[in-house]
């Protein structure tokens, strides 16, 4: 087998921190995820996401923002609108 090696250097904080992720991720190694990675990578295949995990909020917390959805819904309570920046902000002052 033709190999070679890549030597990147990092932190050992990132470095452990890579390692405990991999082994979440199911790989029995960092170098088996770094394998794939640049697998994935070499064939073009690789999507890449900087999108935060969502939020789970507790059934209390979900339960309260139902509850406010459905009386904006309603029209109990009145939403505040607008289309203008100063108005807004205006708004936000008071």
């Amino acid at each position: 087998m033709n190999t070679t090696i890549i030597q990147v250097p990092v932190t050992k904080s990132l470095r452990d921190q890579a390692v405990l992720a991999a082994s979440d991720f199911g790989f029995s190694s960092i170098q088996e995820s770094i394998r794939v990675f640049l697998k994935q990578l070499a064939s073009k295949k690789l999507t890449i996401s900087f999108a935060p995990k969502a939020v789970q909020l507790s059934p209390k917390a979900a339960a309260r923002y139902d509850k406010m959805v459905d009386e904006i819904k309603s029209g109990k309570v009145k939403a505040f609108t607008t289309d203008n920046l100063d108005e807004l902000f205006k708004y936000l002052e008071n």
